[in-house]
Parts: structure tokens; sequence; C-alpha cells
């Protein structure tokens, strides 16, 4: 059976009686709100380790001004019914004051902040400070849990591209583990924030994966410059769907690139109805 820690100094507890007993460690860092794209990872992790700890942490400190903070899914009974299921020996669900202190303030936290060159783009551009949050909680996660492997999914493929730099960078003892985009019948890239979705803004949403695919469709055949790439990914997207950006991403050095030469990272954002979507494809 899952146990459920909500606290900081229980759970390093339990970690060091695990360490010393032999035990590999993994993490699977969440919000809540599990899915099956979760599952997917907490399955990976129970395969790969001897012990694997689900975190469910909504983390203010990565919302912004007018983001869905205070409405995102708080579901931590359902959560550990399914950690449960996919046989996770500990959700970690602490509240913010235990991971940040009582009545704690972003402007006199201490920081992790990654490279400005890498969160000025893509989802950053519009998120101020918000992967200095993730990064942040991340960081504070590795050192509570001493976690041997830790894993993320590839749909938030700007978050793992910087936790994997951070990890390097910081000489964290940790493999980073990236896990595959977990999709509906439909395409749609799974997400908690899919129950925000109308039916009808439902297939709406699809068509960010439409886009995607069909640019890779023409990919394949030989095209390599992106603005015909993205030109052909443009015209698959539904009118409803309010585009944020749809932007080539070479994965060697995270810049944006006009000629595929490499691994290509293809990310789009857009808005459908109030809710902020995010999926993406790599080309190879």
């Amino acid at each position: 059976m899952t146990t459920v820690i909500h606290t900081i100094n229980e759970l390093i507890k339990v970690i060091k009686d695990w360490k010393k007993a032999g035990h590999s460690v993994g993490l699977v860092p969440t919000m809540g709100a599990l899915h099956t794209g979760h599952a997917s990872l907490i399955q990976k992790s129970a395969e790969t380790c001897d012990k694997t700890v689900v975190s469910v942490f909504v983390n203010p400190t990565q919302f912004g001004i007018n983001e869905d903070f205070s409405k995102y899914p708080r579901t931590l009974e359902k959560d550990v019914e399914l950690a449960n299921t996919y046989n996770a020996d500990i959700v970690f669900a602490p509240s913010a004051e235990e991971m940040y202190g009582n009545n704690y303030n972003k402007d006199f936290m201490t920081l992790v902040c990654p490279p400005y060159d890498l969160v000025n783009k893509l989802c950053g551009k519009t998120r101020t400070g918000h992967f200095d949050g993730v990064a942040t909680v991340v960081t504070k996660l590795f050192n509570i849990a001493q976690p041997n492997y830790a894993f993320f999914g590839q749909k938030d493929a700007q978050q793992l591209y910087i936790i994997e730099k951070m990890v390097k960078d910081l000489n964290f003892d940790i493999k980073i583990i990236p896990c595959p985009i977990v999709r509906e019948e439909s395409g749609l890239a799974i997400s908690s924030r899919n129950q925000y979705l109308s039916e009808e803004e439902k297939l709406q949403a699809v068509s960010l994966s439409k886009a995607l695919f069909t640019i890779k469709k023409y990919f394949d055949k030989g095209i390599k410059d992106s603005k015909a790439l993205f030109d052909t990914g443009i015209s698959m997207l539904d009118s409803h769907a309010e585009l944020e950006y749809l932007d080539f991403i070479d994965y060697d050095n995270f810049e944006k690139t006009d000629i595929i030469k490499g691994k290509t990272l293809v990310a789009i954002c857009a808005k459908v109805g109030t809710t902020r979507l995010i999926d993406n494809i790599v080309l190879e």
C-alpha cells in the first residue's frame, strides 16, 4: 500500500532507512491531478527502482499573476489511489508552508534561476519567473528525497531541458529519465488542464497535435525549411485556438532554427477557451 507523508522530516527519515538498506530510489515530481501520463512515469519508476516516491505539490512559486493557482485541480485522494495502482511506495504531499516556511514570500526566498537564454523563449516568454519556481521546487525535492533517478514527461519539453541542464551544472548525482508523451485516442496530449475543456473545446484542442503530426509528415518527406513547415502546421490549427507560439528549436543548444539539420523540437502552445495547452514533437 502507498503511504502518504506530509512532512519533510518524516520523508527524510524513510529515505535514510531505504538507502541504509541499499534500495535505489525513484522520484516522480507532480502537481497532482494525476492522469495516465503520470501513471506512465510512476510505472517506469517502479520498474526501474526499488522504491518510488511521487510528490504531489501545487507549487505556488511557479505560478504568475492571473494564472490558475487557486483553481488548479487538487485531488489527493484519487492521486493516492492511482499511485498505489502503479506501485508507488510513498506519496509526498506537503503544504506550501511545509515546503517554504510560514509566511513565505517569493521576493525573499533563495531561488534557483536557470540561464536567461533558456527561459526567455517558449513558455518562459509569457510566464515570467515560472522556471525559477520550477527549478527551485525540483531542487528542494531532489535534496529531500535524494533519488537515484527522477522521471519527467517529455510534454513539458522546456522544463525537461532546463532540469537536465540544472542537474549537470549543479552536479546532482541523479539520472533524469525522460518519458514519452501519452495521448488520448484523438491525439490530444494528456494534461491535468484538459479537464477544464468542454467537449467542443476538446475537439478544437486536437488541432494542436494535428499541426505537429502534419509537420512531421512533411519533414519525413524531405522538407527541412522551418518556415515552410510552420505554414503547413498553422494550416491545421483550429480557428478557435489562439496561438501563442509554434517554434522550431535546435535540441543541442535550444536556439530557434531556420533549417533543420539535427534533432529539433517543434513546440506549440495555444489557448483554447480559457485553457492554455502545450504540446511538442521531435524531428530527427
